[in-house]
């Protein structure tokens, strides 16, 4: 299985409204893609506002690319996730994952 990690900044004003786009509609939307086996939200605040990560797991690194296309580490962000975070991660990392909870 491989995880993918990626990060993104919001202001405190917006930290609310992009995590119910998460929640609702991201998140839920890459359910579709095949090989997707469900996803780690965490959320801090940090002093430039609050900070976002998703860990997405996935069958393989088909799987992910079927997700993000061939450049499989670039971020995926929809328009309407852009408009809410502040700064973002260019690029996701990808590790292979070595021990899942039981």
């Amino acid at each position: 299985m491989i995880s993918r990690l990626w990060r993104g900044r919001t202001t405190v004003a917006n930290a609310d409204a992009y995590e119910h786009l998460l929640r609702t509609k991201i998140l839920p939307g890459i359910h579709r893609v095949k090989g997707y086996r469900g996803a780690y939200l965490l959320r801090r605040n940090i002093p430039e506002g609050v900070e976002f990560a998703t860990l997405t797991l996935w069958e393989s690194l088909d799987a992910v690319r079927a997700f993000a296309g061939e450049d499989y580490e670039v971020a995926v962000i929809s328009p309407e996730a852009r408009r809410l975070l502040s700064s973002f991660d260019q690029r996701s990392l990808h590790y292979e994952t070595i021990l899942e909870p039981e």
